[in-house]
């Protein structure tokens, strides 16, 4: 069913923990669902949250009318059924390995024989699907689920993003991230792909918010409190 002229629904993906988490009280919250209230507001609408539990659920519904707005990485293989805004956040992608492990950097990754724990369809994992040409991809059900997955013993790194990676160094003693990067992950509001005059609408208020500031606020108080 679609939504009615004042109701627009945003996908809140809780995959991603830097941009989305679930609150005490059991809602959604987060950077994410900051700026779906300043959009809602914008357009004179309601709001309405429908959470995912990873971004690849996201994209499959993308084309099943089960959302009007979104936020996800962009990615050329999404931009076939997405349409995206410019980035809003850029977010870095890099490995957790054993501390008494030998890896350094993150250009020793693809290595014949080497086993790298990822969540199935994120970002990160289509990033790596292109750019690996020796390693092996273990794809699990989240992201979460690839850290938690290496941490019981399970590949010989998880691949993710830099502060939920830190998070679980933190939490479990004997694992760190490394230092470099293998990609910047940008983050974007997006549409499905026919959907051209509400990315139009979307796209003109972010670069306002950009302009003046008011979003790299919301930004910066989200990451304060992490």
């Amino acid at each position: 069913m679609s939504a009615t002229v004042n109701t627009l629904r945003f996908a809140i993906n809780l995959g991603n923990a830097v941009l989305a988490k679930t609150l005490p009280d059991g809602q959604p919250g987060g950077i994410t669902v900051e700026i779906a209230s300043r959009i809602a507001a914008e357009m004179d609408a309601t709001r309405q949250l429908i959470t995912y539990p990873t971004a690849g659920k996201v994209v499959e519904d993308a084309q099943n009318d089960a959302w009007d707005i979104a936020f996800l990485a962009i990615d050329p293989k999404r931009e076939e059924v997405l349409r995206f805004t410019q980035p809003y956040i850029a977010i870095q992608g890099t490995v957790l390995v054993k501390a008494e492990s030998g890896w350094q950097s993150v250009e020793q990754m693809d290595k014949e024989g080497v086993v790298i724990n990822v969540g199935k369809g994120a970002a990160y994992d289509l990033y790596l699907t292109r750019q690996l040409q020796h390693a092996t991809l273990n794809r699990l059900s989240s992201s979460q689920a690839a850290i938690d997955t290496f941490l019981k013993g399970e590949g010989d790194m998880a691949a993710g993003i830099r502060q939920p990676l830190e998070r679980a160094t933190a939490e479990n003693p004997g694992y760190r991230v490394l230092p470099d990067n293998f990609g910047q992950i940008n983050q974007a509001i997006c549409v499905a792909r026919m959907n051209s005059k509400l990315h139009e609408k979307i796209a003109n208020m972010l670069t306002q918010w950009q302009q003046d500031g008011s979003l790299q606020k919301i930004i910066d108080r989200e990451l304060s409190e992490q």
